[in-house]
């Protein structure tokens, strides 16, 4: 028999946590077999291998700096039924290993069975050890102080921990924070690092800059705003690596370097900063221009005076160049200070000249409650403006608690343009909507409250903007997307009359099967059964009357995206009356690695597209309706 017992205790877990679970006597018989290895020392010089330590369950083993010293973590028993190994007991020791004949083990923590951690929660005790990059052997970890909880009010969440070689003395901590820990970055001045927490209720991240070796580290504030902050990001720390294998940050003097995305309105520009660490003060070194999408990924010497880039346009390929910064000059706000020469160190040519026909352009517009939004509008070859076409919206809902951050353009017009998927149907007349802005905007504790009316506000905003710019023929429209975009693919069927057609590719129709939460709800189907329910397209399947293509792996391993999931709603609409095809693509999981499985998608949706969309008569597609 197959027993599982609970003890009266509650125990939330989320959707994401239960991938592939054990399921009997057997498969835990199995997993002893195969987790069980032995862990051994090779030397390059001579190839020799030497056999460490026992035969084991071993989860993770990480080398210190001093190669001298192993962060080792063993699987226990009991295991569990409910979670996936992540979650299973562990024991967390430092084994040294300066003599490989005698192993001595230091037991750092021992992490009890974790199927009641909160959703969106952390596991109590221990957790996120990381090795000191610029020491011999120190670890750092953090543990909650909260109950791991977001639900609970505490005036700190965690406590950041350390303990040093040769870990025979109670371990130090080093501080506590007000949010959640989420990182540390080593400056090579050994005593400096860069310190992220992040606040969940929120949606907010903090970095400070601290003293680790102080009694007291005296955090001073470098960055705090939005986690979907674009405009302002400050890019991320530019690393080297050391002769022994770890990363510490780029560090000249007392500055660092920032390399990042450059969100803007209009687009994507790259960019590279130097950050002063006395004044926090930032000079620009190098910023893309407007007419191409140049990036930033290396230095090349010692000094910060020669970089790496990679250069694209809408017409050039990825290549690598070098760059070379010149004279300084006087330059507007968030313009390069310097200028600078490059030159190509790679020269990959154009290996589909005739998808440069391709046109495409950044288009920006608002939702009716005035929340700003935008997408790609790609257009086919041979297109003639002013000319109405069949067009196709893809898009991926996302979750912001503030409304000023859901509006940031993301993404660049200047990329070289590559088909894959849904745009390899541009090569067949469609115009695409490509990556169609959908923010769910709420307090992330109620995050789905009011998700149907606002997919519905995006996906018409969307639509209406094509129409405008005279491409989109307003009564040849269908809509498509992947996973959470699949959701909203039969979601926007169900309760607007905007698309003739969908597709939906592995995706979650029925969140009552995943009732723990989904996607950023963090509350259960019993707290919040209504939004369950309405969320989802399963039990509007009898609205579902545009024709709506299925496709899924079928070996999905994600249990909020089974392939019941698709079967299900398959059946719900055939036994409604509606019209659908329900694709199981063999041996693939969530995502599709197989190239007969992707040439496969792409005939399905081209078949399905030119069935139901360019032979469409005239209809009415200018007015939604939203669910009850």
């Amino acid at each position: 028999p197959i027993i599982q017992e609970s003890d009266g205790r509650s125990g939330e877990s989320s959707t994401y946590e239960a991938r592939d679970t054990l399921k009997d006597a057997h498969d835990v018989a199995l997993f002893d077999y195969y987790a069980t290895s032995q862990l051994a020392v090779v030397r390059i010089r001579d190839m020799s291998v030497a056999l460490v330590g026992s035969p084991g369950r071993y989860y993770g083993v990480h080398p210190a700096p001093d190669g001298q010293h192993l962060l080792v973590s063993t699987i226990q028993k009991p295991y569990s039924y409910l979670t996936t190994v992540a979650r299973f007991p562990r024991d967390i020791a430092v084994w040294d290993i300066s003599d490989q004949a005698h192993v001595v083990a230091h037991k750092i923590a021992s992490r009890p069975l974790m199927e009641r951690v909160p959703i969106h929660g952390v596991p109590t005790g221990p957790r996120q050890f990381s090795w000191r990059t610029t020491e011999p052997a120190t670890l750092v970890w953090a543990e909650a102080l909260d109950g791991g909880d977001w639900n609970v009010n505490a005036p700190q969440r965690d406590r950041l921990m350390t303990s040093t070689a040769p870990f025979d003395q109670p371990p130090r901590e080093v501080m506590r924070l007000a949010q959640r820990y989420c990182g540390i970055d080593w400056t090579a001045q050994s005593d400096l690092a860069l310190l992220a927490e992040y606040d969940s209720n929120r949606q907010w991240w903090s970095a400070y800059l601290i003293n680790f070796d102080a009694r007291i580290p005296a955090p001073r504030l470098l960055w705090d705003m939005s986690s979907h902050e674009q405009y302002a990001d400050p890019g991320n720390p530019v690393m080297r690596t050391l002769p022994n294998g770890f990363s510490v940050i780029r560090q000249e003097g007392d500055s660092i370097f920032l390399a990042g995305a450059g969100a803007s309105p209009h687009g994507d520009r790259p960019f590279l900063d130097r950050l002063d660490l006395a004044t926090f003060k930032t000079q620009r070194l190098f910023r893309s221009d407007r007419s191409s999408l140049e990036s930033f990924f290396a230095f090349t010497e010692d000094d910060s005076r020669s970089f790496l880039t990679s250069h694209q346009s809408p017409t050039d390929p990825p290549n690598v160049y070098v760059r070379r910064l010149r004279a300084a000059i006087d330059a507007p706000a968030g313009e390069a200070t310097f200028t600078s020469s490059s030159a190509a160190v790679t020269h990959t040519t154009d290996p589909t000249p005739a998808v440069r026909q391709i046109r495409k352009r950044l288009v920006r517009y608002q939702r009716a409650d005035g929340v700003e939004l935008s997408f790609t509008l790609y257009t086919p070859p041979g297109y003639q403006e002013g000319t109405r076409i069949p067009a196709i919206l893809y898009a991926y809902p996302r979750d912001y608690a503030d409304e000023s951050k859901a509006g940031q353009t993301s993404g660049s017009q200047e990329t070289f343009t590559q088909l894959s998927r849904h745009r390899l149907l541009l090569l067949a007349g469609y115009a695409i909507i490509d990556n169609a802005s959908f923010p769910i905007i709420g307090d992330p504790k109620r995050a789905y409250d009011t998700y149907i009316e606002q997919i519905v506000a995006d996906a018409q905003a969307a639509v209406d903007e094509a129409v405008r710019l005279g491409v989109a023929d307003p009564n040849r429209i269908v809509v498509t997307g992947h996973s959470h975009g699949a959701l909203m693919t039969a979601n926007l069927l169900a309760h607007s009359n905007l698309f003739r057609a969908g597709v939906a590719t592995s995706g979650a129709y029925n969140k009552t099967l995943t009732p723990r939460g989904f996607q950023n709800e963090r509350r259960t189907v019993w707290q919040a059964q209504d939004v369950y329910l309405k969320t989802s397209p399963f039990f509007y399947a009898d609205r579902l009357k545009a024709p709506l293509l299925i496709v899924h792996g079928a070996d999905d391993p994600n249990p909020g995206t089974t392939p019941q999931q698709a079967s299900l709603l398959y059946e719900a609409i055939r036994g409604n009356g509606g019209i659908t095809r329900l694709v199981m693509l063999p041996h693939e999981t969530h995502g599709y690695a197989a190239c007969e499985s992707n040439e496969q998608l792409v005939y399905e949706m081209l078949r399905w597209f030119d069935r139901y969309l360019k032979s469409a008569p005239p209809g009415n597609a200018t007015h939604c309706r939203v669910a009850a």
